[in-house]
């Protein structure tokens, strides 16, 4: 108080001004100008503020602060400040009356009784890297390992994920993620948007063959997913830092944290096909509506594929016939049955598809030539195409 009336006292005799007096006590030139009159009117005791000691008319009922508590402790315990603030707006409290509070409100209960810690602060800033103006010019795909479900062991999930839209495009848990995983994410976003023009993933074993650890990936030498996507066209770019994975980086945080309490809430327990399924008939659309942003440009880079996606997002080896007609293959004997194009293939290059059921499957060129069960024993049906039946005249 005693710096307010020196201020005044200056700014009678004309030392200060108005502007300069409120910019030296940190508050707005009207109020400054407030207390003047009040104090030229009152004296000192114009500057005390009447409101000390009473209780604000817009503080919180203290049912509904115990709402809240009680809410969270009990039914969104490990659920982060903003998700709880997420899911608890528009709900009925005990009285009727529906919860209105803002996020700051609620997070300041929060915190204010050790629910919830403070964020760090943030580090210094960096630019982010632009978006892709169109959804399917640029397609992430990587897993996290974590407690994702309430019971058992840490799971990958493995997540594929729009550039331009940061809409998830597939995602399912697996044991552990590779070839198949990589295979199967690439599958359903293919079935369900069409080929996009490049795919983003880490350098994984399964993703690249990379010489010697740190140096860069050999684009010659190509895994199966690499093959896959050559035969797609389907442009793959290996990530150098975790930076340049930065959204799906950002998006591994907002799941950890968001993922296992709604999984806990489904009651899936340590069943991973029913965590999958809340995965894509639940929780995907939810995600994209609450976190996904309208691409900078109209249109769609996506392209319909027509084809069999089956023969090339598969595991495919090449062999050589055996004298006696067979193919060994991952220590099966698979026998090539007899074809009405060609007496027997001895010596002959084909090609074995190991499918994601186990299954298997013969080239030679681009005809299939026998299909097999996942042990080896030849599909009956598979054998050669069924002849047309003669219509009856």
């Amino acid at each position: 108080m005693a710096r307010i009336e020196d201020a005044i006292g200056l700014c009678r005799k004309k030392k200060l001004s108005c502007m300069e007096a409120a910019e030296l006590l940190g508050m707005s030139e009207r109020h400054f100008r407030r207390l003047r009159d009040a104090y030229e009117a009152q004296g000192a005791e114009g500057l005390i503020d009447r409101r000390r000691g009473r209780a604000s008319g817009r503080r919180a009922p203290v049912d509904e602060i115990a709402w809240v508590i009680e809410e969270f402790t009990t039914r969104y315990f490990d659920f982060t400040a903003k998700h709880f603030h997420e899911a608890a707006l528009g709900a009925k409290m005990p009285d009727g009356r529906l919860f209105k509070r803002s996020y700051s409100w609620t997070k300041g209960v929060l915190q204010s009784r050790g629910l919830t810690r403070k964020a760090k602060r943030r580090g210094a800033h960096r630019r982010k890297r632009e978006r892709r103006p169109l959804p399917g010019m640029l397609v992430f795909q990587d897993a996290s390992t974590h407690q994702w479900l309430p019971e058992g062991p840490p799971l990958d999930l493995v997540a594929t994920m729009d550039d331009a839209t940061g809409r998830i495009l597939s995602i399912f848990l697996v044991e552990q993620e590779g070839t198949a995983s990589s295979f199967r994410g690439l599958k359903e976003t293919i079935a369900a948007h069409g080929l996009f023009s490049s795919f983003y993933t880490d350098r994984g074993s399964h993703y690249f063959v990379t010489p010697k650890a740190g140096e860069k990936v050999d684009k010659e030498r190509l895994t199966q997913v690499g093959r896959a996507l050559k035969q797609l066209s389907i442009e793959h770019i290996p990530s150098y830092s975790a930076q340049g994975r930065g959204r799906m980086e950002r998006l591994w945080g907002t799941l950890q944290k968001r993922l296992p309490p709604l999984l806990r809430q489904a009651g899936v327990g340590s069943d991973i096909e029913a965590a999958n399924r809340y995965l894509r008939e639940v929780y995907m659309a939810r995600h994209n509506a609450r976190f996904a942003v309208e691409p900078a440009e109209e249109g769609t880079a996506f392209i319909p594929f027509v084809g069999d996606l089956d023969d090339i997002l598969c595991i495919e080896e090449e062999r050589v016939v055996s004298n006696d007609n067979t193919v060994r293959y991952e220590g099966r004997v698979l026998q090539i049955p007899e074809s009405r194009h060609r007496r027997h293939f001895v010596k002959a290059k084909v090609r074995v598809h190991e499918y994601p059921d186990g299954s298997l499957a013969l080239f030679h060129g681009p005809r299939r030539i026998a299909a097999y069960e996942a042990d080896g024993r030849l599909r009956e049906a598979a054998q050669t195409p069924e002849k047309p039946k003669k219509s009856v005249a």
